[in-house]
């Protein structure tokens, strides 16, 4: 039902893109730092590292107010997390973003300020120890053994997005921003739940071009 939802929302997201005539449509490529945050199953803080991927896609510009756009989008993102010294996972993401956008002029261009929620699909996974051969594929499942749930982890993810930016005149423009996962990712245990709390957060840097 969730994914019927957001696909639901997509497409009239896209129809009301093509039906504006001052919409605008850009591209953007840039670095993320994602760590997983939650707890154990024993209650205590996961303890993990930041870890560097990218991420790129597409959006548009939708005009809906004075200096204030609606920006849905489409993006591949690299998430995960390290684990010790040689311990890593890495997560791939298709995403909806679908942000709140207030662009006042400043000097020759014109400022970033956004906000919004998004909806990801998990596309791939693995877990990687340094000097081991091999990866371990990541199982998208929401329900996992205690043999397989180091190894399980949901496949839909949402959250908030926040970000700040500028764009010049020249259409090129940078951008910070932040997310916060409010989903928790981590599997049931044998069809139970369990204290165990698995969530996305990190932040990233990206340019951008608006055509």
């Amino acid at each position: 039902m969730k994914t019927k939802f957001f696909l639901t929302l997509a497409i009239a997201l896209t129809v009301a893109t093509v039906s504006q005539a001052q919409t605008t449509f850009g591209i953007r490529g840039g670095v993320n730092m994602f760590n997983l945050n939650g707890d154990n199953a024993d209650g205590s803080d996961l303890d993990n590292k930041l870890k560097v991927g990218f991420n790129a896609g597409f959006n548009a510009e939708i005009p809906v107010g004075t200096d204030f756009y609606l920006q849905p989008g489409v993006l591949f993102s690299q998430k995960g997390a390290k684990f010790g010294d040689d311990g890593k996972l890495n997560l791939s993401y298709v995403e909806v973003p679908v942000n709140f956008l207030y662009k006042p002029e400043l000097g020759a261009g014109k400022m970033l300020l956004g906000f919004g929620p998004y909806f990801g699909v998990a596309v791939g996974g693995s877990y990687k120890v340094d000097g081991v051969d091999g990866d371990v594929d990541i199982e998208f499942e929401n329900d996992a053994t205690l043999l397989t749930a180091p190894y399980t982890l949901k496949r839909y993810d949402a959250g908030g997005n926040l970000l700040v930016g500028y764009e010049f005149a020249n259409k090129l423009s940078f951008q910070l921003n932040a997310q916060l996962g409010m989903l928790n990712i981590a599997p049931k245990i044998n069809g139970e739940e369990t204290d165990y709390k698995v969530k996305n957060t990190g932040f990233g840097l990206s340019l951008g071009y608006r055509f």
